[in-house]
């Protein structure tokens, strides 16, 4: 059976990210969104159309449709290009802001999950901006997608409205390297969750989480510094795991971990990713299997 890479479904995505690494990033400018974009925080993981055998389609870009169905929610990636009728042509810079760091749409509704908002709240005002840039820049296209349900009580909201963010300062590498893994939404799956799907925040990198798809069944990994995890492992075996999608024995991971965007990671991101992943609590591993 061939694997995920095997399959050259992440060409396209990896060479566009790497591509992306000699780019000058201007704070809030589209090249610092598009590093962003293709990189850390990956949202074509997520938002690119799927194939019949769940394959990326990112020549249709950012126009949604991919399908999270696990209860209690049915949901679907929405169409974030800027066609006019099915996509974010007709949002403001504003109300883009507020729905990707707060969750709010324009008409008042909450965004539901798996859309990681806790996460994103932590972004900085600049690459908000940045992220913003980037969405306006991409070709529109037309995808009408069905509406997410839920069969679980929406918060109002996710907290207060987020006034102001600042990213730490790059060379502070374990804060700068949570706050990369923040809004890479690392710790969205590789935090286990109790019986009522909430992040068990105490166990925060412990892995464990299940994930279903035409892949079969994947697990998260244990990130902490524990035997189970990555203790033992020395910074390049991480960042290449990371980047490549491949254990320290060869063996590939399964989606839905999105290694074809976190190839382009620039050198100083990556070892500020390692060093926080280094700072975190030992943690057994939180899953059934390893």
């Amino acid at each position: 059976m061939a694997t995920f890479r095997q399959w050259g479904w992440w060409a396209a995505i990896a060479a566009a990210g790497a591509a992306t690494q000699a780019a000058a990033q201007a704070p809030g400018s589209l090249e610092r969104g598009r590093y962003l974009m293709q990189t850390v925080v990956a949202c074509g993981n997520c938002h690119f159309q799927r194939g019949p055998q769940g394959q990326p389609l990112p020549e249709k870009g950012l126009s949604g449709g991919m399908l999270f169905d696990e209860p209690p929610f049915k949901a679907y990636a929405s169409n974030i290009t800027p066609d006019p009728e099915t996509g974010i042509g007709k949002w403001t810079d504003a109300q883009l802001a507020k729905a990707i760091r707060e969750g709010i749409r324009p008409d008042g509704r909450v965004i539901g999950p798996p859309m990681p908002i806790e996460f994103y709240r932590h972004l900085a005002d600049d690459d908000l901006a940045a992220l913003i840039a980037y969405l306006r820049a991409q070709p529109p296209v037309k995808n009408a997608v069905p509406a997410s349900t839920y069969t679980m009580p929406l918060p109002p909201n996710y907290g207060p409205p987020v006034k102001s963010v600042t990213a730490p300062p790059r060379s502070d590498k374990v804060k700068y390297g949570r706050y990369l893994a923040d809004i890479a939404h690392c710790m969205e799956c590789h935090t286990p969750r109790n019986d009522k799907g909430m992040l068990e925040t105490a166990r925060r990198g412990a892995g464990g989480q299940v994930f279903k798809g035409p892949w079969g069944a994947s697990v998260s990994r244990n990130l902490t510094p524990h035997p189970s995890g990555l203790k033992g492992w020395s910074d390049a075996e991480i960042a290449k795991a990371i980047r490549t999608g491949m254990d320290r024995q060869g063996k590939p991971y399964r989606p839905p971990m999105g290694f074809g965007f976190y190839e382009g990671i620039s050198e100083p991101d990556m070892a500020a990713l390692v060093a926080y992943l280094r700072s975190l609590k030992p943690l057994p591993f939180a899953g059934a299997q390893k």
